[in-house]
C-alpha cells in the first residue's frame, strides 16, 4: 500500500491515512487534531539555525513493507548493526513500518511489551493512549503537529513494576527507498521500581539515493519512581535526508534516565533532548557526541528541566566540525521555583578542523531558586598545534597525530558509554565520518 503525502497536510488526509491502516478511532481523531493544528502553528525556532530555510515538506510517500521472515533477509549494511546474540529482542522497521520483531517468552511472561507502535495502539489500546503524546504536545509547533498527524512504525515498550530487563532491547529503523516516509514515534515506560536498557540505529542504505526526504521522529520516555531507564540512540544517514528528531523524558521521584546520543547524520540535523526531573531526588545524565562535514548545518540542543527537590543533571556534549560544516550546540538549564537543592552540570566543547567551519557552544542556566548548584563550562577550537607538533616530533605523521587528537577530544564521552555494542559502532562510525 503506498499513499502520497503531499504539503499541506489536512485533517481529511491525516484521517484518510489513519483509516486505510486500521487504527482505532481514538488515533484517527488524534491525527487528525494534529494535522488541523499543523495548519496555522509555525515551526520550531532553534537559537541561530534557520530551519525554514530548509526542505521541511519531503515527507515521502506511506509505504507499507512487506514482512521479514528473519533477518537473513536484510541488507549488508543493517545486518552489520545486529545483536550479537541471535536470540536478543530486535525490533526493524523499513521505510514506513514494521518488518520484524523478535522477544523471548521469557520477558513476555515478565509483562514486558516490545513491539511496533501501530500494533499496541490496536492491541493495548489504553496502556497506548495512556501516554502517547502526553510528554510531548501535538498542538506545540508545527513539527510536532505535523509528526503527530503522520508518524509511522516506531516501537512500544513497555516494563512493569519492578521487573529488570537485563539484556539491551535494541531497533533498527532503515530506510532504502527514497520515495518512502519515515517517521517513527518511540514510547518507552518503566514502570516504579523497573529497569530497562533501548537502543536504536537510524539508517538510510547505499541503495536509498538522492532524492530529499525529512526524517522526522520523536521520543517519549516516562521513567517511574524509581525506575532506570537507559536510552541509546545513533543516526548516520545520507546528506539528502534532514534529521529532525525530537526526544523527551518525565522522570518521577528517584528515576533516572541515561541519553547516550551520537548525532552522526551527514545532512542538515535538528537534534532536541530533555529531561523533565518531575520528580523529589530524579536525575538525568545525557551524554552527545556529533561529526559535521561538507556544508551540513546542524542545531544539537540539551535540555535539563529540575522541578523535583534535589533533582540532579549533568549535560555533556562534544562536537567535530569538518569542511564547511556549521554546529550550533545548546545546552540549557532550567531550575524551576520550588527545586530546591537541585544540582545541574552542563559541559559544551566543538573543535574545528576547517577555518571555514563553524561552532558555537551556547551555555546558558536559567534558575528560578536560590537554594541550588548550576555550572557550566563550554569551548571553541582549533587542533593545538602544539600538540600536533610534540607528536610529530615523536615520528607521527602530521595527519596520524591529528587524528589521535581528536579521538583524545572525543575519548570522554565514547570511554563513558556503558554498553560495548553502542560503543563499538559509535567508534567505527566516528572513523569512518572522520576519515572520508
Amino acid at each position: 500500500m503506498s499513499i502520497q503525502l503531499t504539503n499541506p497536510v489536512n485533517r481529511t488526509f491525516a484521517e484518510q491515512l489513519s483509516a486505510s491502516k486500521g487504527e482505532p478511532a481514538w488515533l484517527t481523531a488524534l491525527r487528525g487534531e494534529a494535522a488541523e493544528a499543523a495548519e496555522s502553528l509555525e515551526w520550531p525556532k532553534p537559537e541561530k539555525t534557520r530551519i525554514d530555510r530548509w526542505n521541511l515538506t519531503a515527507f515521502g510517500q506511506y509505504k507499507k513493507p512487506e514482512a521479514l521472515s528473519s533477518t537473513a533477509e536484510l541488507p549488508a549494511s543493517v545486518q552489520a548493526l545486529l545483536p550479537q546474540d541471535g536470540a536478543a529482542p530486535l525490533h526493524v522497521q523499513r521505510g514506513s513500518g514494521a518488518a520484524f520483531t523478535r522477544i523471548s517468552e521469557e520477558l513476555k511472561g515478565k509483562g514486558v511489551i516490545f513491539t511496533d507502535l501501530e500494533s499496541a495502539a490496536r492491541d493495548h489500546a489504553d496502556l497506548v493512549q495512556k501516554y502517547l503524546f502526553q510528554a510531548l504536545r501535538k498542538d506545540e509547533n508545527k513539527l510536532n503537529a505535523l509528526h503527530a498527524a503522520l508518524w509511522n512504525g516506531g516501537v512500544f515498550v513497555y516494563v512493569p513494576k519492578n521487573v529488570e530487563v537485563d539484556i539491551p532491547l535494541q531497533a533498527i529503523y532503515y530506510n532504502d527507498d527514497e520515495e518512502a516516509s519515515f517517521a517513527p514515534h518511540i514510547v518507552v515506560v518503566a514502570e516504579r521500581g523497573s529497569s530497562v536498557t533501548y537502543v536504536d540505529y537510524v539508517v538510510t542504505t547505499e541503495s536509498s539515493g538522492q532524492t530529499p526526504l525529512v526524517h522526522h521522529s520523536a521520543v517519549e520516555v516516562y521513567v517511574g519512581a524509581g525506575a532506570q531507564v537507559r536510552f541509546a540512540s545513533i543516526h548516520h544517514m545520507n546528506d539528502s535526508v534532514v534529521d529532525m528528531t525530537i526526544r523527551k523524558a518525565v522522570v518521577e521521584n528517584d528515576g533516572r534516565i541515561e541519553w547516550i546520543i551520537g548525532d552522526l547524520h551527514d545532512g542538515n540535523t535538528l537534534s532536541d533532548t530533555i529531561s523533565l526531573l518531575k520528580g523529589n531526588g530524579s536525575s538525568s545524565d545525557a551524554k552527545v557526541i556529533s561529526i559535521g562535514a561538507g556544508a551540513q548545518k546542524m542545531s544539537l540542543t540539551t535540555q535539563a528541566v529540575h522541578v523535583g527537590r534535589s533533582s540532579e543533571s549533568a549535560m555533556v556534549t562534544r562536537a567535530v566540525m569538518r569542511d564547511e560544516a556549521t554546529a550550533i550546540i545548546n545546552g540549557v538549564t532550567k531550575i524551576e521555583k520550588g527545586a530546591t537543592k537541585a544540582n545541574g552540570e552542563q559541559t559544551e566543547k566543538v573543535m574545528m578542523l576547517s577555518p571555514k567551519a563553524r561552532g558555537d557552544a551556547n551555555p546558558i542556566l536559567l534558575i528560578d531558586e536560590d537554594d541550588v548548584k548550576a555550572g557550566h563550562a563550554a569551548s571553541v577550537g582549533q587542533v593545538n598545534p602544539e600538540q600536533v607538533y610534540y607528536l610529530m616530533s615523536r615520528g607521527i605523521s602530521k595527519s596520524d597525530a591529528e587524528r589521535l587528537i581528536i579521538y583524545g577530544f572525543l575519548a570522554p564521552v565514547v570511554s563513558a558509554i556503558p554498553l560495548d555494542s553502542v560503543r563499538e559502532q559509535l567508534q567505527r562510525l566516528l572513523e569512518r565520518k572522520l576519515e572520508a
